[in-house]
């Protein structure tokens, strides 16, 4: 079964199912990206800060697979944020990718504290003019910064992409952006080496009633409630597992009680102090 799209509110679509490159070693994303286009992925989702464009890049250009079956966000780094600097930030991320457009370019974190997300976003919608960039979308954004978007510039973003886990539900930011037509999309959607999602009881007992692993659980869950996802692994093997999201349907009651195991425990960083420093 092909993996199903999400229509952004400029009429878009996304890949529901990606691959992520977070803290995936630059001298490894080149085999690592291809392994994850030869299993199946045609989503990927990495970042100037990552450090591992250009593996993302050659593993594209290696794959023979053609650019419009593919699905390509990258990331501005926050000391990036302004006018000439996401001008200059987008050129840069293109080349180390060898493309002409990303799918999805997104403001990383909105760094309030700098209060230039808005002068960023504003260059954002240029830089969607001029077709470096198909659709444009915040990463960490929370109610209060899309608003600010919503009163002070013309667009809406697309997707706002946030830390989301069974732990970490984020409901409230999930509804303000359905209301909004913003999707979201999850980013540590397995959880963190801080937490063990795999035990948890709800987690444990839908994997043994559909024979499936823990994790697959858990992004079936991510998609069963209209989330983007992009988990990422070193491994093949887990990647072709994460993968193979579409042959079990979690029940509206398993779906609830993983749900109901958030303790809004975020374990990444957060909005307010990242790159405040």
């Amino acid at each position: 079964m092909p993996v199903p799209t999400l229509t952004f509110n400029d009429g878009h679509t996304i890949p529901q199912l990606g691959f992520g490159v977070f803290r995936v070693d630059p001298d490894e994303t080149e085999r690592i990206v291809t392994d994850a286009l030869e299993v199946g992925y045609r989503h990927i989702d990495t970042a100037s800060f990552y450090g591992n464009e250009g593996g993302v890049g050659r593993a594209i250009e290696k794959s023979g697979i053609p650019r419009d079956e593919l699905f390509i966000t990258t990331k501005l780094w926050n000391s990036d944020q302004g006018t000439q600097s996401a001008f200059d930030a987008i050129d840069l991320s293109l080349e180390k990718l060898g493309l002409d457009a990303v799918d999805l370019y997104l403001i990383h974190w909105p760094v309030p504290s700098r209060n230039l997300f808005v002068e960023t976003w504003k260059a954002f919608e240029q830089i969607h003019a001029d077709g470096k960039a198909t659709s444009i979308g915040v990463s960490n954004f929370r109610i209060e910064d899309l608003e600010r978007l919503a009163a002070e510039t013309d667009t809406v973003p697309v997707i706002n992409q946030i830390e989301l886990h069974p732990l970490f539900t984020q409901l409230p930011l999930r509804e303000y952006g359905a209301a909004h037509g913003i999707l979201t999309e999850s980013w540590g959607p397995l959880g963190h080496a801080q937490v063990n999602l795999f035990d948890e009881g709800p987690i444990a007992a839908a994997a043994a009633a559909h024979g499936v692993s823990p994790a697959q659980v858990i992004l079936r869950w991510h998609l069963q409630n209209g989330l983007v996802v992009i988990p990422k692994s070193n491994s093949r093997e887990r990647m072709a597992q994460n993968f193979d999201l579409f042959g079990f349907e979690l029940t509206a009651d398993e779906v609830a009680a993983i749900s109901a195991l958030n303790r809004d425990h975020r374990s990444g960083g957060h909005p307010d102090k990242v790159g405040a420093a």
